[in-house]
C-alpha cells in the first residue's frame, strides 16, 4: 500500500511539473496514480475476499508506539475500488472536460492526484492517529479542488465553507478517536475488532465521531457545504462529492458501528440525524431549477441514508449498506458527469433552458437513464436490489426509533423517485416553445458516463456477482451478515409494497410538481445551510475583533504580565494543594539574613512605584546587591562576587540607555492602575516561585546532586572550593559560555561609553552617497567647511 501512496506522490509532483507542457493531457498523466490502485485491488483482491487481510506497519515515532499501519480487508478493498476505479474514469474525463488553456490547470491536476492518495490512504488506514491524518488531506486537498476557480467570489467562499465545516468536524473527530484509544487502549481499528465499548467517556467518543462523520458526509445541519461545491468544475462533483470524499463519513461509521453498537447514544444519532438529512435533502432537491444542485441535494439525501444504515449496527443492514455504498458511487459518479457534458454542449445546467437532449444525444441519454432509475430504485438496476435490502434490514431490525426510521426511509425514498423523474424530465425533454443550442460531445466524453451504467445493470440482473465482494465486506462489520442473499426478485413480501408506495408516491409528488413548487416558494425562509453559515462566520469574525480590541491592548507591560502570570502561577495552582512544608525547613539562621532580605524586599517594591527611572533602577540595583549579600552571609564569596559583577553590568546598561529617555514615567489616568497591576503581578510571582519551591523540597526522591559532588570534589578535581570545582571542572562548558556572554557585554558597555563619549563632544562622522562622491586630488586643497582629522581630534 505504501507503494501505492508513493505513485499518487509522484503522480501529483510530474502533474504540477508537467502540467503547463501537456494541457489537458495532464490528467491521463496523474490517472496512472488511481491506477495503481486498481492494479493493487486486482492483485490482491482474491486473498483479501478469501479473509486474508494485508497489513503493512512501518514506524514513525517508537517512543510513542507511532506507525505507519496499514490493513487492507475486504470492505477496505470495496472503498479502494470505488477510489481507484471511479478515479481513473474521472481523470479520463477531465482530459475531455478541460479545454487546456484555463489558467492554473497543472495545480488542479496535482491537487486531484493528491486528493485521490489522501482517499486511498484513508480507506486503507489502520492506526487511528493515522486515519485522522488522511481525513484531514482530504479536507484541505478538496479545499484546492473546490476553489481553483480563485476569480469566483463563489468558488472561494464555497472552498473556505467546505474547509472549515470539514475541518472543524476533524477535530471533533480527532478528540473523539483519542477518547476511544485512551479508553479502550485500541490503536487501531484490527486492535477494535471484537471490542464492545460503553460508558460515559465513549459515549461522549461517539458523538465526537460521529460529528466528524456529520461534517465530512454533508448532515444536517452541516450539509450546507455541499451544494456550495457544486461551484467546482464537474469532475470534483462526479468524483469527491459522490464516490470518494463524502463517502468518508459513511465509511468511517460502518467502521465503528459494531464496536458502538451498544451505545445507544450512537444509534439515535446516527438514525435520526441520517433519515432527517435523508427527508430534508430530499425536499430541497425538488425544489433546484440546476441540475447539479438537483443532484448535490439528491446526494445529501442519500448520504443520510447510508448513515442510518450503518449506524444501526445489524447484519442484514450492513448488507444492504455496502450494496447501496457501491451502487451509489456508481450512478452518482455517471449522473454529475452527464451534467458536465450537457454544460459543455449546451452551456446550461437549466432544466428549463433544456430541450429535445433525448433525440440529440440517444446513447448519452440511455446510460444516464440507467444511472437514473438505478439510483430511483427501479428494477432490474443495482440500486433496487440495494434499496430493498435497506427497507427489509430497517424492518428487521428492532430499536426505539425504529417505526419512525423505517417510514422516514420510505418517505425518502419517494422523495428520490420525484426529484429522478425532475432531472430526467429537465435535462432530456421536449419542452415546447424552447430551443437549446447544441454540440455533439466525443465519444472519449461521454465514455466514463456509459462504463459507468454497465455495471449498474449487470449487478441488478445478477447480483451473485454483487455478493462476491458484498459478502465479506459486510462481514469485516458481522460475520453473519455473509449469510445475507442479495436478490433481484424478493417476492411478493412487505418491503416490496414499501418500494411500490414510495415510487409510486414519487411519481405523485412529480407530476404536481409545479403546484409543489408553489407550495415550496411560500414556505421558502429566505435562507439557506449557506447564509446561516456565512451568518455565523460574519458573526464570529465581528466577535473575535471585539476580543482582539481588549486582549491586544498594544502594552508591552501587560504582554509581560499576562505571560509571567501564566507561566508560574498556573502551574503553582496545580500543585498548591500537595504542597507539604519539610520538617527540617528554617526561616532564617540569622538575624542578618532577616535584615537583607527585608531591605532586598522593600527595594524590589520601591522598583514597582518609584516615578523617576533613575530611582527604579537604583531599587533594581539594591536588589541584585541584597541578593549578593545573601550569598556572602551563606558563606559563598565566589557567588557573591560573580553577582556583584553581573549586576554592575546591568546597572551600567541601565544608566546609558536612561541618558536618552524622560527623566520621570509617563504620569497619565492610569499610571496608578499600572503601579498597582505591576505590584499584584510581582506579589504572585514572588508566592508562586515560593510554593514552588517548597513543592520541589517536599517532593524530593532522590538523593541531592549536592553530597555527590562534595565527595568527588576533592580526589577528582583536585580542589577544596567545590564552588570552583564545580564551575572550571563539572560544568566547564558552561562557565566557557558565561565568560564568553560576559566578553560580549563589555565589549558592548565600552562601545556605548564611546559613543556617548563621542556624542557629549559633538562628534559625528560625515555620510558621503557613494554616488555623489567624486575622485580628489590628495594633494590638492581640501574643502574648507569639512573638519580634518586633526580638527575632529580636538
Amino acid at each position: 500500500m505504501i507503494v501505492v501512496l508513493l505513485a499518487h506522490v509522484v503522480g501529483a509532483a510530474l502533474a504540477g511539473a508537467l502540467g503547463p507542457r501537456l494541457g489537458r493531457h495532464v490528467f491521463l498523466l496523474a490517472g496512472l496514480a488511481p491506477l495503481t490502485t486498481v492494479g493493487y485491488v486486482a492483485i490482491n483482491a482474491g486473498d483479501v475476499l478469501d479473509g486474508e487481510a494485508q497489513a503493512e506497519s512501518y514506524r514513525w515515532v517508537p517512543g510513542l508506539g507511532l506507525e505507519f499501519s496499514f490493513r487492507v480487508d475486504a470492505l477496505s478493498l470495496v472503498m479502494l475500488s470505488l477510489v481507484g476505479g471511479i478515479g481513473v474514469l474521472v481523470f479520463v474525463y477531465a482530459s475531455r472536460y478541460f479545454h487546456g488553456d484555463e489558467a492554473g490547470l497543472h495545480r488542479f491536476a496535482a491537487f486531484f492526484t493528491a486528493f485521490a492518495g489522501a482517499m486511498t490512504g484513508l480507506v486503507s488506514a489502520d492506526d487511528l492517529l493515522l486515519v485522522f491524518i488522511f481525513w484531514e488531506l482530504t479536507s484541505v486537498t478538496s479545499y484546492g479542488l473546490i476553489g481553483f476557480n480563485d476569480r469566483s467570489a463563489q468558488a472561494r467562499a464555497s472552498a473556505v465553507q467546505a474547509l472549515i465545516i470539514t475541518g472543524a468536524g476533524g477535530l471533533a473527530l480527532l478528540a473523539g478517536l483519542l477518547l476511544i484509544q485512551i479508553e479502550s487502549g485500541a490503536r487501531s481499528f484490527s486492535e477494535l475488532e471484537g471490542m464492545q465499548l460503553s460508558g460515559t467517556v465513549i459515549t461522549w467518543a461517539a458523538v465526537l465521531v460521529l460529528i466528524g462523520a456529520f461534517t465530512k458526509s454533508a448532515q444536517a445541519p452541516f450539509h450546507g457545504w455541499l451544494p456550495g461545491a457544486m461551484a467546482a468544475p464537474t469532475p470534483v462533483s462526479s468524483y469527491l462529492h459522490s464516490a470518494t470524499m463524502v463517502k468518508a463519513g459513511v465509511f468511517l461509521v460502518a467502521r465503528l458501528s459494531p464496536a458502538m453498537k451498544e451505545v445507544d447514544t450512537w444509534r439515535f444519532l446516527a438514525v435520526t440525524v441520517g433519515v432527517l438529512t435523508m427527508l430534508w435533502g430530499g425536499y430541497r432537491a425538488l425544489r433546484q431549477t440546476d441540475l447539479k444542485l438537483l443532484l448535490a441535494y439528491g446526494t445529501v439525501s442519500q448520504l443520510g441514508m447510508l448513515i442510518a444504515t450503518f449506524g444501526v449496527g445489524k447484519d442484514k443492514l450492513y448488507t444492504a449498506g455496502v450494496a447501496m455504498l457501491v451502487a451509489h458511487a456508481l450512478f452518482k459518479a455517471a449522473l454529475f458527469m452527464i451534467v458536465g457534458v450537457i454544460d459543455h454542449s449546451t452551456h446550461t445546467r437549466q432544466i428549463h433552458e433544456l430541450s429535445g437532449l433525448a433525440r440529440k444525444m440517444p446513447l448519452a441519454t440511455a446510460a444516464t437513464a440507467v444511472a437514473a432509475l438505478s439510483m430511483m430504485g427501479m428494477i432490474p438496476f443495482f440500486g433496487f436490489v440495494a434499496k430493498e435490502f435497506v427497507i427489509s434490514g430497517f424492518l428487521a431490525a428492532n430499536f426505539a426509533l425504529i417505526d419512525w426510521a423505517t417510514a422516514g426511509i420510505v418517505v425518502g425514498s419517494a422523495l428520490t423517485t420525484a426529484y429522478t423523474l425532475r432531472f430526467l424530465w429537465g435535462a432530456f425533454a421536449d419542452k415546447p416553445g424552447v430551443e437549446t443550442d447544441f454540440h455533439a460531445p466525443d465519444a472519449a466524453f461521454v465514455g466514463p458516463t456509459i462504463l459507468l451504467a454497465v455495471p449498474t445493470v449487470f449487478l441488478g440482473l445478477f447480483p451473485s456477482l454483487a455478493e462476491e465482494f458484498v459478502h465479506p465486506a459486510a462481514a469485516v462489520l458481522e460475520a453473519s451478515a455473509a449469510e445475507v442473499q442479495l436478490k433481484l426478485w424478493p417476492g411478493f413480501v412487505f418491503a416490496l409494497g414499501l418500494s411500490a408506495i414510495a415510487i409510486t408516491g414519487g411519481a405523485i409528488l412529480f407530476a404536481f410538481r409545479r403546484p409543489i413548487e408553489r407550495v415550496q416558494e411560500r414556505l421558502a425562509l429566505g435562507i439557506d445551510a449557506a447564509g446561516i453559515f456565512q451568518a455565523m462566520l460574519s458573526g464570529f469574525l465581528r466577535w473575535a475583533a471585539n476580543v482582539t480590541g481588549i486582549v491586544q491592548s498594544g502594552s508591552l507591560p501587560a504582554y509581560l504580565g499576562i505571560i509571567i502570570v501564566a507561566a508560574v502561577a498556573i502551574p503553582a495552582v496545580t500543585i498548591v494543594g500537595d504542597v507539604t512544608t519539610p520538617d527540617d525547613l528554617v526561616a532564617a539562621e540569622s538575624w542578618l539574613q532577616v535584615v537583607i532580605v527585608v531591605a532586598t524586599m522593600a527595594a524590589a517594591a520601591g522598583v514597582t512605584v518609584a516615578r523617576r527611572r533613575f530611582g527604579a533602577v537604583l531599587m533594581l540595583g539594591a536588589v541584585g546587591y541584597g541578593v549578593a549579600a545573601l550569598y556572602v552571609v551563606q558563606g559563598a564569596p565566589d557567588l557573591a562576587m560573580t553577582q556583584l559583577l553581573v549586576e554592575t553590568v546591568i546597572i551600567a546598561f541601565f544608566v546609558l540607555v536612561l541618558r536618552h529617555l524622560p527623566d520621570r514615567f509617563e504620569q497619565g489616568p492610569s499610571f496608578t492602575q499600572a503601579r498597582v497591576f505591576r505590584l499584584a503581578v510581582s506579589g504572585l510571582v514572588g508566592i508562586a516561585v515560593m510554593i514552588i519551591m517548597l513543592a520541589s523540597v517536599s517532593e524530593r526522591t532522590e538523593v541531592p546532586v549536592d553530597a555527590e559532588i562534595a565527595a568527588r570534589s576533592l580526589p577528582e578535581g583536585d580542589g577544596s572550593n567545590i564552588v570552583n570545582v564545580i564551575l572550571v571542572d563539572f560544568r566547564g562548558f558552561d562557565t566557557l559560555g558565561e565568560i564568553v556572554v560576559l566578553g560580549v557585554a563589555a565589549l558592548g558597555v565600552v562601545g556605548l561609553v564611546r559613543t556617548g563619549r563621542r556624542e557629549r563632544a559633538g562628534i559625528t562622522e560625515p555620510v558621503t552617497p557613494i554616488a555623489a562622491s567624486q575622485p580628489t586630488d590628495r594633494t590638492g586643497p581640501t574643502d574648507p567647511t569639512t573638519p580634518t582629522r586633526e580638527q575632529t581630534s580636538v
